[in-house]
């Protein structure tokens, strides 16, 4: 019967008895199979992005380090960023002083996967749970 319909006699439960055996296109059904095992993977660790000011408060600083620590315990990276605006490029010190702030501050729960870098307007530096 599967020949005539150009289908495959796919065993479906062997330790049945009579073992159950189902007609079926079983490439289309792998294929479907390996698209439900894709979907189910994809809640790994993603990239999540802190953006600080160089003059930034200590309450507003407290405020985005709780969230930092808490996508570090969730098993994602982090990215924090400060951002100059301005006049705020001659004080690039300000900002590298924040970020091993924030380094030292997140040490418990993450380490660094890039050293500080400057990207444009931006000292940025990763970091990765432990």
């Amino acid at each position: 019967m599967a020949e005539a319909q150009d289908l495959d006699l796919v065993e479906v439960a062997p330790n049945a008895r009579p073992p159950v055996c189902r007609i079926m296109n079983y490439g289309k059904y792998r294929y479907e199979q390996s698209k439900k095992a894709r979907k189910g993977k994809k809640s790994g660790s993603q990239l999540k992005e802190i953006r600080l000011g160089p003059m930034i408060s200590d309450h507003d600083y407290e405020f985005k380090m709780k969230h930092a620590e808490n996508f570090l315990k969730q098993r994602h990276k982090v990215r924090v960023s400060v951002e100059f605006r301005g006049r705020q490029n001659m004080y690039r010190d300000h900002g590298r002083a924040l970020l091993k702030r924030v380094e030292e501050d997140l040490r418990e729960v993450g380490t660094p996967e890039t050293p500080l870098r400057d990207e444009g307007r931006n000292v940025v530096i990763i970091l990765i749970p432990k």
